[in-house]
């Protein structure tokens, strides 16, 4: 549902810009952190019904339980109320979000593969190297290698996460 009306809404706003432009766009906005952040604006947390582990591990302010919570909230809005009021909350939130500069910000995995392939390179290959906390907060440490060109390794609270840090850590080194 996300990804459908935020990208009718894109070509609606944008329909002349290139189509990689938008495509950016729209990866940066249906994101599962940029869901995370429209639920704590909402103020979603306070209605999170959490056992004492997932309290403890800090499930109320994890972006993977937020964005999910957001991503349910926009699924039963549809299923109950049809695909007008699931759009109506949808630009409603992320209004503000659609016509800044940083919803056309590049997507570190991305920015790495183009930089990859403008570089004559084989495209970044992401491996798990590590994986602790519990199944409903888990951390995973991921490394990313483009051969000798470099590696690096970062952790997020999913492999997306972990992922997209360490593209954005590489790619910080090769662009020095």
């Amino acid at each position: 549902m996300l990804g459908l009306v935020v990208a009718e809404w894109l070509y609606e706003r944008f329909g002349n810009e290139p189509e990689g432009k938008m495509s950016h766009r729209l990866n940066a906005l249906v994101t599962g952190a940029a869901c995370a952040e429209i639920g704590r604006a909402m103020g979603l947390a306070a209605y999170m019904r959490l056992g004492k582990q997932a309290r403890d591990d800090g499930a109320f302010d994890s972006d993977n339980v937020l964005g999910d919570m957001v991503e349910a909230l926009i699924g039963a809005l549809y299923l109950d109320h049809g695909f007008a009021a699931a759009r109506a909350f949808i630009r409603a939130r992320w209004e503000d979000r659609i016509v800044g500069d940083a919803a056309a910000a590049r997507h570190p995995k991305s920015e790495l593969q183009e930089w990859a392939a403008a570089h004559n390179r084989r495209a970044p290959v992401y491996t798990v190297t590590d994986r602790r906390g519990p199944d409903h907060a888990p951390v995973f440490t991921i490394k990313v290698s483009l051969g000798s060109a470099g590696e690096a390794e970062a952790d997020g609270r999913s492999r997306q996460i972990a992922e997209t840090a360490a593209a954005a850590a590489l790619l910080e080194a090769l662009t020095k």
